[in-house]
């Protein structure tokens, strides 16, 4: 009468082969708080799905684990309630549940306020199990496989080996394309009846000093394998896709590793290669080289439930597909623009976020002009003119004609192409993939996916992408020129327009670089975003539109050598709370709950909360995780800070609100709406239709 019925699973796979899911579903649970010098104070489990009492330890024998003691249940007693509480929560499990542990069950009601322990039931009822969870490698660098750990899952005509760490089962190295032949667009891996050693990362793709051309994998982290052929109780699915201005990168940064969310959040992350640079975005003019060989690739890979070989392979390792999010950070947030407005990517997801994606800089006349084209997409020609025939002339490639040109670089070590001097790395309007300028926020039925959206920066992006002068300067305007590499007369008149403030602390370098990586954060990030994400509000472009700025931050990208905030005593990895530049790439750790070094309490309450905020739109399309579910997680410190501060909300208006994630995280308006003004990128730029 209290009893959840599961699917009878037939006969027990015998101990000597390889565990697999061909006669249950398998979770691993680990009450993870993101403290990984708290790790040793935790233990995981696995839920097995209903067995006969005298099957039940066969059943994890199988997994190479034991049935779990009572003894070991009542020192981990909190960790088990937690878990167990929140699997009744989710619905997989009933209100009043026991499960089959060594010498009896454990009972779990809901409400209850501890565990209980009885006896076998009489009447041979079938109960899911409880397992140990002996593979406690916990840091992803630790992680390796090991006969003890290892899982076979088949999928899409082919059985996969992965393992299991501490947090969550692994399947990488994933080929999700067949090897891509140069400047051709990739196909859906085709081979099948294969075993595939899922367990160490695939080569990167081929970039400056190493990769290779055959690096289309991707990586998979979850907390749940379902029962072969089953569709029951899959999870949301975050699809991530990495930065690394389109030349750099990979799947496998220890810094977007999916073992913590997919542990703590109950998540499944992907994480994919694509091809990049020349070999990934090398367009020219009159041929069948168009572009945007890279953007095909997440395409490819994001496909989980539409290519051939992967129609049913996110299923297969617990992710829902009609629940993808895809999510990146700097270049990875520009593809998840660019996927927003791409015809053959809308559909393939239902959420998208973008972490500090760049644009702007054309009416200050920065230096390069870097961020402009990650939002506002070159034609074939204008990108040929940039990199095309000087691509050809370092190559080598100097034939009299374009077909003998080309012919030649197709011969050209890969490490070499990508190592010129000048490299293709923009995004094209290629006429497939790409076939507007920009992502048309200006109109409902128009080109963009109408799905949920996070847009957001951090505080210091532009300090990323601002010079410190290797000289001091002796005056804020020689500052200024020298950081943002603009003429005299632009530099005065961010000083007339006593927007920027100079805030002197007595090192003219330091405080006139301070003011130009304000600058830079606002006319390459800030202004941007924001005006994309009003305009799609105001014209009804996304089912919800919502915006943060990143206020704690720990590394990021640091060509200037800044580092963190100075140690002081108490806080000899630096202090949190004294001024620091909140720099580019350094929300990562706080979206994917990896952060190694915690500095004061509240950079592991923010790290809970910020994770926390992700997942949910990963879950429900809306950042505000319901109150009940963090009850039952005992995720207490989450909670304090929500009731605290209350909801994140849409943006409604002009002014936002948006949320600064910190601990807690406080709502504010839109941020600087007059210095984007002064930089011609106002609230209502898309609006106006752009300058």
């Amino acid at each position: 009468m209290f009893l959840k019925s599961l699917n009878f699973l037939g006969l027990l796979v015998p101990l000597s082969f390889a565990a697999s899911n061909s006669q249950t579903s398998v979770t691993l649970f680990y009450q993870n708080n993101l403290n990984a010098t708290d790790d040793k104070n935790h233990v995981g489990f696995l839920l097995l799905d209903d067995y006969n009492q005298k099957d039940a330890s066969v059943a994890c024998e199988a997994f190479n684990e034991t049935l779990l003691s009572s003894a070991a249940i009542k020192a981990h007693s909190s960790d088990f309630l937690q878990s167990l509480s929140y699997n009744a929560y989710a619905g997989r499990a009933a209100p009043i549940q026991l499960y089959y542990i060594q010498n009896g069950v454990v009972a779990v009601a809901e409400g209850a306020g501890d565990l209980s322990f009885q006896g076998f039931p009489f009447g041979g009822l079938k109960l899911p199990v409880l397992c140990t969870q002996s593979s406690n490698q916990d840091q992803p660098g630790n992680a390796v496989a090991t006969p003890s750990n290892e899982i076979s899952v088949p999928a899409g005509g082919n059985t996969y080996v992965g393992f299991r760490n501490q947090k969550s089962f692994r399947f990488l190295g994933i080929p999700y394309a067949d090897p891509p032949k140069r400047f051709t667009y990739s196909t859906p891996y085709s081979p099948t009846g294969q075993t595939i050693q899922a367990t160490a990362y695939g080569s990167q793709c081929a970039q400056a000093g190493s990769g290779s051309e055959n690096c289309l994998f991707l990586n998979i982290q979850t907390p749940y394998i379902p029962k072969k052929g089953s569709t029951n109780n899959l999870r949301p699915v975050m699809f991530w896709i990495h930065g690394g201005g389109f030349t750099g990168g990979s799947g496998a940064d220890p810094l977007s590793d999916g073992g913590n969310l997919a542990s703590r959040e109950d998540i499944v992350v992907v994480n994919v290669n694509y091809r990049l640079s020349t070999l990934g975005f090398l367009a020219i003019p009159g041929t069948d080289i168009k572009g945007n060989y890279g953007i095909g690739d997440q395409i490819n890979g994001l496909e989980l439930r539409f290519a051939k070989w992967t129609i049913k392979n996110i299923a297969d390792f617990g992710g829902d597909p009609n629940q993808i999010t895809i999510i990146g950070e700097s270049a990875g947030a520009g593809s998840v623009r660019v996927l927003l407005g791409s015809p053959p990517a809308i559909g393939k997801y239902q959420g998208a976020v973008a972490m500090s994606n760049l644009g702007g800089g054309v009416g200050l006349g920065l230096s390069g002009d870097y961020a402009t084209t990650y939002s506002s997409y070159l034609s074939i020609p204008e990108s040929y003119a940039q990199a095309g025939q000087q691509i050809f002339s370092e190559a080598g490639c100097t034939q009299t004609s374009l077909s003998a040109q080309i012919a030649c670089l197709e011969q050209v070590p890969a490490l070499t192409l990508v190592g010129l001097s000048t490299v293709a790395d923009k995004v094209v309007q290629d006429g497939h993939f790409v076939d507007t300028e920009d992502l048309d926020v200006e109109n409902r039925n128009g080109s963009a996916a109408h799905v949920n959206v996070i847009f957001g920066n951090v505080a210091n992006d532009g300090a990323s992408f601002s010079t410190y002068p290797k000289t001091p300067v002796r005056s804020e305007l020689a500052g200024i020129e020298a950081s943002l590499g603009i003429s005299a007369s632009n530099a005065q008149s961010i000083i007339d327009s006593g927007l920027f403030p100079y805030y002197d602390t007595g090192n003219i370098t330091l405080d006139s670089f301070n003011v130009s990586q304000r600058v830079a954060t606002d006319i390459q990030f800030r202004c941007i975003d924001q005006a994309t994400m009003y305009a799609a509000e105001k014209n009804g472009v996304f089912k919800s539109s919502y915006y943060y700025q990143m206020q704690r931050t720990i590394n990021g990208y640091d060509p200037n050598n800044l580092g963190g905030p100075p140690a002081s005593p108490g806080f000899p990895n630096g202090n949190p709370n004294l001024p620091y530049f909140k720099l580019h790439g350094s929300d990562m750790p706080w979206v994917f709950g990896n952060l190694g070094t915690i500095r004061d309490a509240d950079d592991l309450y923010s790290l809970q909360l910020t994770s926390g905020y992700f997942a949910e739109f990963f879950k429900s399309g809306q950042p505000n995780p319901p109150i009940s579910y963090l009850k039952v997680r005992g995720y207490t410190k989450t909670i304090q800070a929500v009731e605290e501060t209350g909801p994140w909300s849409q943006i409604s208006g002009a002014q936002g609100p948006i949320k600064l994630l910190d601990y807690p995280a406080v709502t504010s308006s839109f941020l600087d709406l007059p210095q984007c003004a002064f930089l011609n990128y106002s609230i209502s730029y898309y609006l106006e239709g752009g300058m």
